[in-house]
């Protein structure tokens, strides 16, 4: 890295590589942008770019005892050659899909730094080009580990991700849009050389066998993409030497030895007994006096024994809960490893939403609310992927009085964003298809208790409330969280794990399917070495889980109702050719405007889609009958021998239009009124009478013409 002769600015050489995976070529480039960066790099697939950055503070800030690792995901509406959509006309708050893809950089990245290093860090993924062929977060991901190597960051090694599908049985690495449309499986894998570190999934039912060949084929590419980023953070150091720079490492140790040895001997008894409390706050309770009274004990002993005490109690604590699970198989609640906790199913407990769905698991309880809407009330997606709008949404909430604490309420964290999302992507499999099911769902689900594994409760309550309302879903669908303690050899696999479980255990592995498959998978590793035989053991046992915990979802509501909610809107949907779409809606839209005043406006609503389907939404029964009779009659196409009720809309010297249809006439000849002749139209009928009429004639050009059946002339014959 030269400096330039007349400016002096450090010129850094440009390095681009590539690397076929899969059949597809990925491209690493740095060197050409965001030089004041720590590291910078950018990921190419086909025309998708992705810039991933990577800053780290120099000095830890005073006091700070985490690391502060942010990163984020910014989506340039540009790069699919959008503008964006509001009012503002410019990029402002995350879209949901930033934000996942936000948590699936951070995941497997957090546990890949070494304990005790404190600096800040900002990963920043800024979304360039997209080209509809490619998918960006992947390269994200692969991107960020990139850029914390140029940057010199210390992880334990390179951390890289895949995609993989399964199209006709063979599975696929980076699934393209197109390919990952026919897929059955869509899962998002992330590790090192070692051990997977995170999994993100859907699936349509897939096995646990074959989700596991899923992941050992994602390790075998994860394996080589960490090669290939050592390879090209070698290439990129030999023509740019990275400046050497101290990161702050606080020295991790013991500072009083005495004094650990007191606190142990004082409080390690206390806590054992405090671990085997089954309620979550009472033990909780137990612990801060245990607190206390180790404070008060070693007053003399320990300087700033606050935070001291703080740290070695929770050290013993997670050694005790863990040596109380590997050597007795007992858990803080008393249960095997392999038991759920009670569970309590009931459905129909709110009168006026569309369906609902109480699930109680232990400490844990959700409430999941249903909402039926019309087409028109779909949710429409201003972003970077192919999908405009979705008619599922899945929304979490994590109140704070969930865990008996006091917060602000500032809409929903990512974490929610992200447990909403793993929950919608559960269940979307069985959804019914739109037209089997002409409505938009909307389910809420409010956390009202909490003490672990509240998005599979979720997964659960709504599949109660999907039921209660009447959605004729393919099956019912059940989730479970899985956990998992290791200490050397030793090895505890956990059933329904409860928060402290998943605080102080090694695994937090989110499972949900139906009684045939897997549906939806999340998994975060803290620790390495777990290979796909753990890995099978545990989804065995979320599968009998899974079968106990349907049990009980069946057992409160055995199949869906057969009908709607009396408060939820009957939708019928009508086919119509496509070319009478503007014969259906009329100038300015007269022709639907009038059909919803007719009916009431309160009653109804229509909906045209591009194709021709008519969506007729109404609380009425009779109203939604007559708005279906005007939509046909504005659409229907007159045929020879059909006879109609019409009026009569104008007369002329050689007959009289009758309009036989809304926006429709032909037109009766004046030989044709009566059976004889007659001096003038106006002597047989007048404009606004009401005449039974026989089509007789279709033209090309769409010209009826009639005859008109029982008139007679009231004058003399002939004259």
């Amino acid at each position: 890295m030269e400096p330039n002769a007349q400016s002096g600015v450090q010129v850094r050489e440009v390095v681009r590589e590539e690397y076929e995976l899969g059949g597809k070529t990925i491209a690493f480039e740095a060197g050409i942008f965001a030089r004041q960066a720590d590291g910078a790099v950018a990921v190419h697939m086909g025309e998708t770019i992705t810039l991933v950055t990577a800053v780290i503070a120099k000095e830890v800030a005073e006091g700070r005892d985490f690391l502060p690792l942010t990163v984020d995901v910014d989506e340039k509406m540009y790069a699919a050659g959008k503008i964006p959509g509001g009012f503002i006309k410019r990029e402002s708050r995350p879209s949901e899909k930033a934000i996942l893809t936000a948590r699936l950089i951070d995941r497997p990245l957090r546990p890949s730094f070494p304990k005790g290093f404190y600096n800040e860090v900002q990963v920043l993924a800024t979304i360039l080009s997209v080209d509809f062929v490619n998918q960006p977060d992947i390269l994200a991901l692969n991107g960020a580990s990139m850029a914390l190597l140029l940057a010199n960051a210390p992880l334990s090694g390179p951390v890289a991700g895949v995609r993989i599908g399964r199209v006709d049985g063979n599975f696929i690495i980076n699934p393209n849009f197109s390919e990952l449309g026919a897929s059955d499986l869509d899962m998002v894998v992330a590790g090192n050389r070692n051990a997977i570190l995170m999994v993100e999934a859907g699936a349509k039912e897939v096995s646990e066998a074959d989700t596991i060949r899923a992941l050992e084929e994602a390790h075998k590419a994860i394996i080589q993409l960490c090669d290939f980023q050592e390879h090209f953070k070698e290439a990129y150091v030999k023509v740019n030497p990275l400046p050497e720079r101290m990161l702050e490492m606080p020295v991790e140790g013991l500072t009083y030895e005495e004094a650990e040895r007191r606190i142990r001997e004082f409080a390690t008894g206390k806590l054992r007994e405090a671990l085997r409390n089954p309620d979550k706050l009472a033990r909780e309770r137990q612990e801060e006096v245990i607190e206390d009274e180790t404070l008060e004990e070693l007053e003399a002993l320990v300087e700033d024994k606050e935070e001291y005490v703080s740290k070695i109690l929770a050290k013993i604590r997670r050694e005790e809960m863990r040596s109380m699970i590997l050597k007795e198989g007992i858990r803080s609640d008393g249960r095997g490893t392999t038991d759920v906790r009670p569970i309590l199913a009931r459905v129909g407990i709110l009168p006026r939403p569309h369906g609902s769905g109480l699930f109680t698991r232990g400490q844990t309880q959700v409430l999941s609310v249903l909402t039926l809407g019309t087409v028109r009330e779909e949710q429409m997606i201003d972003g970077l992927g192919l999908e405009e709008s979705k008619r599922f949404m899945h929304h979490y909430n994590f109140p704070p009085f969930s865990t008996g604490e006091i917060a602000f309420l500032r809409g929903p964290k990512r974490r929610e964003i992200g447990h909403g999302a793993l929950v919608e992507r559960a269940l979307l499999p069985v959804i019914p298809k739109e037209d089997e099911f002409p409505y938009t769902i909307r389910i809420v689900s409010e956390v009202l208790e909490s003490n672990g594994s509240s998005s599979m409760a979720s997964v659960c309550g709504s599949t109660l409330a999907l039921m209660d309302a009447g959605v004729q879903i393919k099956a019912p669908v059940a989730g479970v969280a899985m956990g998992l303690i290791k200490e050397g050899d030793d090895i505890a696999i956990l059933t329904d794990i409860i928060g402290l479980e998943d605080a102080l255990g090694d695994m937090d592995f989110k499972v949900a399917g139906t009684a045939k498959g897997i549906t939806a998978l999340q998994m975060d590793m803290k620790v390495e070495g777990v290979g796909s035989e753990v890995l099978g053991r545990a989804l065995e046992q979320a599968r009998q889980a899974r079968m106990h915990i349907l049990g009980h979802i069946l057992d409160a509501i055995p199949e869906p109702r057969s009908e709607l909610s009396k408060y939820a809107p009957r939708i019928m949907t009508i086919k119509i050719p496509i070319e009478k779409i503007g014969d259906l809606i009329g100038p300015k839209g007269k022709n639907i405007r009038a059909i919803i005043e007719e009916v009431g406006a309160h009653l109804v609503t229509i909906d045209i889609e591009e194709d021709g389907t008519v969506f007729i939404a109404a609380t009425d029964g009779p109203a939604s009958d007559r708005a279906r009779e005007l939509v046909e009659m504005y659409t229907k196409e007159p045929k020879v021998g059909e006879q109609y009720m019409g009026t009569v809309t104008k007369t002329t010297g050689f007959g009289a239009f009758v309009e036989i249809l809304p926006g429709k006439e032909g037109l009766v000849h004046i030989s044709r009124l009566t059976r004889g002749r007659v001096p003038t139209v106006e002597s047989v009928v007048k404009v606004g009478d009401k005449i039974l009429v026989e089509v007789i004639d279709v033209t090309d050009q769409g010209k009826i013409s009639l005859q008109a059946l029982n008139l007679e002339y009231k004058g003399k014959a002939g004259s």
